[in-house]
C-alpha cells in the first residue's frame, strides 16, 4: 500500500476562533497518526474562514474516517467534511 494525500475543511464555531491556535491543535492530536502536508483558509461569509489542513497517511482502511473524528473533538470546531483523496 502507498501514501494517501487528503484535505479536511474544518469549520470553527464562530469568527472569533483562533485559527493559528487550532493549527497547533490539529498538529498535536494528529501527531504519529499522519504527517501535515499543509494548512490554508478559505474564506466562507461574514469574515468566517474554514481551515483547510492536508494531510498524508498511508492507505489503509479507516483512517480517513478516524482523524476526521479526531479532528471534529477539537475544541470550538463545528464541523469536519473530507475532501479530496489523492493517492502519492
Amino acid at each position: 500500500m502507498g501514501d494517501v494525500l487528503v484535505t479536511y475543511k474544518i469549520m470553527p464555531s464562530g469568527v472569533d476562533v483562533d485559527l493559528e491556535k487550532m493549527k497547533k491543535e490539529v498538529e498535536e492530536k494528529l501527531n504519529g497518526i499522519a504527517k501535515i502536508n499543509n494548512f490554508s483558509e478559505e474564506p466562507i461569509a461574514f469574515g468566517l474562514k474554514a481551515l483547510i489542513v492536508r494531510v498524508i497517511v498511508k492507505d489503509e482502511g479507516g483512517i480517513t474516517e478516524k482523524i476526521e473524528d479526531i479532528l471534529g473533538n477539537i475544541e470550538n470546531v463545528q464541523g469536519v467534511v473530507g475532501g479530496e483523496v489523492t493517492l502519492i
